[in-house]
């Protein structure tokens, strides 16, 4: 356990999902203590056999507002992701279904995220399973006709294409350090963590990224990809 538990004033939240899927509770665990604890707050993780769960003291509506944020991250990419993966059925191959998905996750993050936002309520008690059961059912009805819309004879070429547009349509800027990801602001991107494997290439999907900054050398299969995705989008400094 972090933090002092014994502030006066705190309110006390459960956040839980099954156990398949600790590690989207582990993932919300270490975006969000640090703003838990420098508000006064503390948190728990507690590994059940069924369940795991992230157990809160918090301070400030402040810290509350940031595991609505991070939540909605939880469900918007690591919940999507599972739902596209286990859908989609393109003409491409691991690699670049895991890219593509990426993608589609990315080209309407904003909008899912602030309709995940708006569902919620109360997240004392909060089960991320149960919520997207019932909750969710219309963005998943969304999330369904957005792999109606790809063919399964979805190409390499399409894929390109689409990724062109998509860099076309955003005023995103990243910087990109070795294997790190940062945003606008300089923080880390980690979110592609949320897709079962933390890599670069998905993070810079993920991130809806217009320009990259290149800080320093680039791996040549790291080159390859930014050449083939975002062309004269990334910047090499």
């Amino acid at each position: 356990m972090c933090g002092n538990a014994y502030n006066k004033g705190v309110e006390e939240v459960v956040v839980s999902d099954g156990s398949a899927r600790s590690s989207y509770i582990t993932y919300l665990y270490n975006a969000v203590l640090g703003e838990i604890v420098s508000s006064g707050g503390s948190g728990e993780l507690v590994f059940g056999e069924e369940r795991t769960a992230f157990r809160m003291r918090i301070q400030k509506d402040l810290a509350i507002s940031v595991v609505k944020d991070r939540l909605a991250e939880v469900l918007g990419i690591g919940y999507k992701y599972a739902f596209l993966k286990e859908k989609l059925h393109a003409c491409l191959s691991k690699r670049e279904t895991k890219l593509l998905i990426a993608a589609l996750i990315a080209a309407d993050y904003e909008g899912d995220r602030a309709y995940i936002r708006g569902k919620m309520g109360d997240i004392k008690e909060f089960a991320v399973d149960g919520f997207y059961a019932f909750r969710l059912a219309s963005l998943r009805e969304k999330w369904t006709r957005i792999v109606e819309y790809i063919p399964e004879s979805f190409s390499s070429q399409d894929l390109k294409k689409f990724c062109e547009f998509l860099v076309g349509e955003s005023k995103n800027k990243i910087y990109l350090k070795g294997h790190a990801v940062f945003g606008e602001n300089f923080a880390p991107l980690r979110r592609s963590r949320l897709t079962g494997e933390e890599d670069v290439e998905t993070e810079i999907m993920l991130s809806d990224a217009g320009f990259i900054y290149c800080l320093g050398e680039v791996e040549d299969e790291l080159g390859d990809f930014l050449q083939k995705y975002y062309a004269e989008r990334a910047i090499f400094s």
